[in-house]
């Protein structure tokens, strides 16, 4: 019997799927742990073990896919991007090349720890005006919504602060808003092909800013784009124009998005836990703590790619060179050969930093530690301003968005003093 015929049916964009993934995760972990989804091509990778032995074995199984689109684009929209010079070469996630190493210190360097700690002002500074609005919204309307007045644009102003890019960037934040989320659409969704051409015009014209925003760089500016045009290859070439471009894009996407989605997720939980929500507020490390535990069982990355260079061995299964591997990373936080209880969340729990929501190895997110920094600050903020506030519908009403690698709500809606949020799931610990 194949690993196929023992496991579930899987599909990845299912409405049972987006609204619950846990019993799937539990179904590959436990019956086919290196899953072939006959549906998607791609072998499903579960277990804690496999995903770590994976993602520290980057010359065997390497990333050259991690940025592929999911569906068959259109050919329509295949034009488009082509007529906007739309490439996205090996540079930071995508890349297993010797040129790697040189320009993750870049980003690295933007993000080291002590920047990360200096930006807690920053973040303090972009924060409260939005906590003002939500109070007016409140007051005015009696409800608001989380997503669009707060976790939608603040990790795209804190990122371009970061990254120098916040005098430079002509592009309001809608307008952002709108290119990356037909960018995440496109490349990491299914979606319906009359909506292919829409969806490349908008990462063509994405493509075309950034295009724009870097052709003016020069050694010795400011930030992420004096640094790209300061920077030589192993062999002493200097970037190219696309792979300038192809850096900044990953950046701009994976700072909002996987940011945006972690805080919204967060948000959602905690508000669930009408007992938990305001002590989150306190000066001290609950909310870090807590937010520590929600990385582990509902990372903003749920899944990432890698392909086998050669024949591989993985578990029980032998891989063909070429095997196009789903890493899932929101599986190996509910792995219960690592994690007691996984289900329950506990806050300081043994091993509790060792979860894979931000990888392992040479590809880890260099944005971790700014991601921590932001939940910790968001959530404690949050809390001590509004500590009566509630969700104004079930959690399990509330619509999430489903793409391949990404799975957040669309909306946390809130009001003040009353709501139905529920303790739905346990949350032991401070």
């Amino acid at each position: 019997m194949s690993n196929t015929d023992r496991c579930p049916g899987v599909d990845l964009f299912s409405s049972e799927f987006l609204r619950d993934p846990y019993p799937l995760y539990g179904a590959l972990r436990e019956t086919s742990p290196v899953h072939r989804d006959p549906g998607t091509g791609l072998w499903l990778v579960s277990t804690y073990r496999d995903v770590r032995r994976v993602l520290l074995a980057p010359e065997l199984y390497r990333p050259d896919n991690a940025l592929d689109a999911v569906a068959r684009l259109s050919v329509p929209a295949l034009r488009r991007l082509a007529a906007a010079g739309f490439t996205l070469p090996p540079t930071l996630a995508n890349n297993g090349t010797d040129s790697h190493a040189g320009l993750r210190r870049i980003i690295t360097g933007l993000l080291a720890r002590d920047r990360v700690v200096a930006t807690v002002p920053v973040i303090e500074s972009l924060l409260a005006p939005r906590i003002d609005s939500i109070e007016r919204s409140l007051a005015t309307d009696g409800s608001c919504d989380l997503v669009t007045a707060l976790t939608r644009d603040l990790p795209f102003e804190v990122m371009l602060k970061v990254l120098g890019l916040e005098g430079k960037a002509d592009a309001d934040i809608e307008r952002l808003a709108r290119w990356n989320d037909a960018s995440l659409e496109l490349f990491w969704g299914m979606p319906p092909r009359e909506r292919h051409v829409e969806l490349a015009e908008l990462a063509a014209e994405f493509y075309q800013w950034l295009d724009e925003l870097t052709a003016g760089a020069r050694p010795g500016d400011a930030g992420l784009l004096g640094l790209l045009a300061a920077h030589r290859k192993p062999d002493g070439a200097p970037l190219r124009r696309e792979e300038r471009i192809a850096v900044c894009y990953f950046m701009v996407i994976a700072g909002q998005t996987t940011t945006g989605q972690m805080l919204a997720t967060m948000l959602l939980r905690a508000l669930s836990e009408p007992e938990l929500w305001p002590l989150l507020g306190r000066a001290d490390r609950r909310a870090a703590l807590w937010a520590e535990e929600l990385l582990r069982r509902e990372p903003p990355l749920t899944t990432w790619r890698r392909v086998t260079a050669r024949p591989a061995r993985l578990g029980d299964v032998e891989l063909p060179a070429g095997a196009q591997l789903l890493l899932m990373l929101a599986a190996t936080g509910s792995d219960d050969e690592v994690y007691d209880a996984p289900e329950t969340i506990r806050p300081g729990r043994p091993r509790g930093r060792e979860h894979l929501a931000f990888g392992i190895g040479r590809h880890r997110c260099p944005g971790a530690a700014l991601a921590r920094t932001e939940a910790e600050v968001v959530l404690r903020a949050v809390s001590a301003r509004l500590p009566d506030l509630r969700l104004t519908c079930a959690e399990e009403d509330v619509p999430m968005r489903g793409l391949l690698s990404f799975r957040a709500p669309v909306t946390v809606p809130v009001a003040r003093g009353t709501g139905v949020g529920h303790a739905s799931r346990p949350a032991d610990g401070p």
